[in-house]
């Protein structure tokens, strides 16, 4: 025997489906509502530079990030065209890339099987 005055299953699942949809659109409305009224603090490149350390100096300004980013490529173009000792007591070096790409190719290329 069915009960009478039971809501049909059906009613009972759209119901609770049409909620959880109003929690969710709640839920983002309060979160856009939060990150649109509080945006982020504006501090002045002054102050940033003041709250770095010397080791992060390069990134107080756009201005001293392009000039790091400079420096380290030109450190970086003349180890690639240079010789040097990586670590003498291990015999490593640091060989220009054009002639370490000869040597393996010699290297490699001749142990053809």
């Amino acid at each position: 025997m069915s009960n009478p005055a039971a809501p049909a299953p059906r009613s009972v699942s759209l119901v609770t489906i049409a909620a959880i949809g109003i929690a969710f659109a709640l839920f983002y409305f309060l979160i856009r509502l939060v990150h649109v009224s509080h945006p982020p603090a504006y501090i002045p490149e002054t102050e940033v530079a003041e709250k770095l350390g010397s080791d992060q100096q390069w990134q107080a300004t756009p201005a001293a990030r392009l000039a790091y980013l400079q420096q380290l490529r030109a450190q970086h173009e003349k180890q690639l065209a240079s010789y040097g000792w990586v670590d003498q007591k291990s015999g490593v070096v640091q060989l220009p890339i054009d002639r370490a790409m000869e040597l393996v190719i010699r290297d490699y290329g001749a142990k053809k099987p």
